[in-house]
């Protein structure tokens, strides 16, 4: 490898992006690179894409000319969801030298011995059916809070969605390698990891394991406070996981549980693997074990077929849901998806004034959950942000705090009583003691 070279690394997407692009990082400084920003002149610019976000194409190139203005010789690589689905789209940008797909995205310093820009973007990207392994990964660089990838892929293939396309079957590592992984984020000085994958409760199939055992043995992995389960199916979701993590130690009362539609016949259409009646009955076992649980909710606005009366059904189950605030997302067109034969298509802006109507509905929905823990007691894990002399975190029910900032505390864990909402939306706090962990 050549040495004393420069790279940047930029991520567009989930949290699993981000965690693989941890990963890649790291090969990158084991290969003596130096990690700058897009500003400081890199040699090598990798942009892991993504391909739920919309204008993916628009992205890519700003971030390129944003590197090609900093070092016009600059190498540019991009890897990702959207390279696996549109590398000729990619590779056709100006400035681009390579485009890599899933299979080949984690040897990427293979393919580096060569710097010197190209007349056009080279492409290598295999059919999606032949990726089948499962790299591990972990976020790295806020030491607070680490992603930590125990699963990729996916076996559903929901009516909207891409991302069977973009990184194929569902797999995942053994519970033993998860485990490892998870000690090495413990070692890097993580006080919380959150787990994260394209569907992780499907994690373990290929070895004859399953989620609830993951979490089980992860509640004992020593130097880690807290672990956080992101985005998980309702249909994963059992009953057994739900009633494990309303007694463990070091499982959050978190979730957040994609619903998609309110109303079965849309759910039908999507193609999802549950209905409003199970959906229901999940939150209900949260809220029951966990009364002080945060949830959080995903939701697909203007979905091909989705009458106004569909619409109000949504409306409605989320209104009489127990729950904490929503992911709102507005329908987009994805080729190779079938939502796109759908014939009955609904206009852009009656998609974005749902849109507007359900972003309205999680403001309420979250200022309720904040003012029913007010005067209450939890753990805060403090982050390392200063903002204008003010720190933030998290308590382990997800409601973000607001305190004078404080070297001492920054990675730590404190109790607190949650005094007011302030006027950004944050809460205020008191720390009751100096005990902090």
């Amino acid at each position: 490898m050549i040495p004393n070279k420069k790279v940047a690394l930029y991520t567009l997407g989930c949290k699993l992006n981000f965690a693989e692009t941890s990963t890649i990082a790291r090969s990158f400084a084991e290969a003596g690179f130096a990690r700058v920003e897009i500003e400081h002149e890199p040699d090598v610019l990798v942009i892991n894409t993504c391909s739920v976000t919309d204008h993916a194409d628009k992205k890519c190139r700003n971030i390129v000319r944003r590197t090609m203005n900093a070092n016009p010789q600059a190498f540019i690589a991009v890897i990702g969801c959207y390279a696996q689905l549109k590398p000729e789209e990619i590779a056709a940008i100006p400035g681009v030298d390579l485009v890599l797909g899933a299979n080949e995205k984690f040897k990427l310093l293979d393919h580096l011995h060569d710097l010197s820009k190209k007349d056009s973007g080279k492409i290598v990207a295999a059919a999606i059916k032949e990726t089948k392994e499962f790299v591990p990964s972990f976020s790295s660089g806020d030491r607070t809070r680490t992603f930590l990838k125990v699963q990729d892929g996916c076996n559903y293939f929901c009516a909207f969605c891409t991302i069977p396309l973009a990184r194929g079957r569902s797999r995942s590592a053994s519970i033993e390698d998860t485990l490892r992984e998870a000690r090495k984020a413990a070692e890097a000085g993580a006080k919380e990891i959150v787990l994260t994958g394209v569907n992780i409760g499907d994690f373990g199939t290929q070895h004859d394991e399953n989620f609830l055992d993951l979490i089980q043995q992860l509640d004992e992995i020593e130097g880690i406070e807290r672990f956080r389960i992101s985005s998980i199916e309702p249909n994963l979701l059992s009953n057994e996981i739900i009633e494990f993590v309303a007694k463990s130690q070091k499982f959050v009362p978190h979730f957040h549980i994609p619903l998609q539609s309110g109303s079965d016949e849309v759910l039908k259409t999507m193609r999802r693997r549950y209905l409003t009646d199970l959906y229901a009955d999940r939150i209900s076992l949260i809220k029951t074990l966990m009364p002080d649980a945060c949830i959080g909710v995903d939701v697909i606005v203007g979905f091909p077929g989705e009458t106004e009366d569909h619409f109000q059904e949504t409306y409605d189950f989320l209104v009489n849901l127990d729950i904490s605030y929503l992911h709102v997302f507005t329908y987009s067109e994805r080729a190779n998806t079938t939502a796109v034969r759908i014939e009955e298509v609904v206009p852009m802006q009656v998609r974005q004034a749902r849109n507007k109507q359900l972003r309205i509905l999680s403001l309420k929905k979250k200022r309720a959950f904040y003012e029913s823990q007010l005067g209450t007691t939890h753990s805060v894990l403090f982050e390392a942000n200063e903002q204008e002399g003010k720190m933030h975190g998290f308590t382990e029910n997800y409601v973000k705090i607001e305190a004078d900032w404080d070297q001492k505390l920054v990675n730590r864990i404190a109790p607190v009583r949650l005094n007011s909402i302030l006027p950004e939306g944050n809460v205020d706090i008191a720390i009751l003691n100096s005990t902090v962990a």
